[in-house]
């Protein structure tokens, strides 16, 4: 088997203008398309969340049976001191303004984490208090060229695995320790060369990522992060479409609305003859490319890293043994 040779880093695309100019004290514009989606996202986020919270949980009685399951529309404005209307346009996506002092009482009353915290000030599009507002720039660069600094680095960490990526995890680029461990990635036409495509589209039988099923969720909530960035951007959304039709797995992981900041993962690969490998990721941000970082597969063990050693030797061992 041939791996595909590393890249050049490609020339860079127009920076991503920002979004429209609001108009109008009680309503706003939302840029468009973009808007819609944001509040389309913020609403279906609240609901989802809501769904989660019991009466129990914040100390309100059972009452009668329910329909829906978590609290009511009206317990949670009750609780966050709004207007029931209001909270309701809130989750119907109506485009109304929204306060950092307002979501901070809704996040109160939901019980978000730190990175769930966040997401409502992105889907509403205002400005979170200093400190709390934390994650990636935009990324529509990220095709752009990174340098030569950056292709040396990417080959000085050989045979660690290592590739540069964009927040939605296209491959722009790799060393060869990544094409040793990753060769249906590197080998992918431009179009699917994404790592989240691979791990959810192939089926289990040839899967090298051995434990998806259950680094799935994570992958998922960390990719709704990035997402709530790129909202109306038409490759995000045909990226998500796509890959939702391609992996019923992946569609009910992401129909739970969870998010996460990035971290670390564990990721464990297995090819014939190789044997497992356990690895740890790591992303280092690029400061001179905003939404582009570098993810660097580091092994766990000595047994891991000798594995790896023998694949890189043994490349026709990463090979699928059938076709679907």
């Amino acid at each position: 088997m041939t791996t595909p040779p590393a890249p050049a880093i490609p020339p860079a695309s127009a920076p991503h203008t920002g979004p429209a100019a609001r108009t109008g004290p009680e309503t706003r514009a939302g840029g468009g398309r973009s808007g819609t989606r944001r509040r389309s996202e913020l609403a279906s986020f609240l609901r989802s969340r809501r769904e989660r919270i019991t009466p129990q949980d914040v100390g309100l009685p059972p009452g009668p049976r329910r329909r829906t399951p978590g609290l009511r529309r009206e317990e949670v404005a009750q609780l966050a001191g709004v207007g029931i209307t209001w909270y309701t346009w809130l989750e119907q996506g109506r485009p109304i303004n929204a306060s950092v002092q307002v979501l901070d009482a809704i996040a109160r009353t939901l019980r978000l984490d730190a990175a769930e915290h966040q997401h409502p000030y992105r889907l509403a599009d205002v400005g979170a208090p200093a400190g709390a507002r934390t994650g990636e720039a935009d990324d529509a660069d990220a095709d752009g060229m990174a340098g030569q600094d950056v292709r040396a680095i990417l080959d000085s960490l050989d045979p660690l695995p290592a590739a540069l990526v964009n927040a939605r995890s296209d491959v722009l680029a790799w060393n060869q320790g990544y094409a040793a461990l990753l060769p249906a990635v590197v080998g992918a036409p431009a179009e699917r060369r994404n790592s989240l495509w691979v791990a959810f589209s192939t089926p289990r039988c040839c899967n090298p990522l051995r434990n998806i099923e259950e680094q799935a969720a994570e992958h998922v909530a960390i990719l709704r992060y990035r997402y709530s960035q790129h909202l109306g951007e038409p490759g995000w959304q045909d990226f998500i479409l796509r890959l939702c039709a391609a992996s019923p797995f992946f569609a009910r992981q992401w129909a739970t609305h969870d998010v996460a900041p990035t971290r670390p993962c564990d990721k464990v690969f297995s090819y014939p003859g190789s044997g497992e490998i356990a690895t740890r990721t790591t992303s280092l941000d690029l400061a001179t490319r905003p939404g582009v970082r570098m993810l660097v597969y580091v092994p766990v063990d000595e047994r891991s890293r000798a594995r790896l050693g023998w694949l890189r030797e043994h490349p026709e061992a990463a090979a699928p043994r059938h076709r679907h």
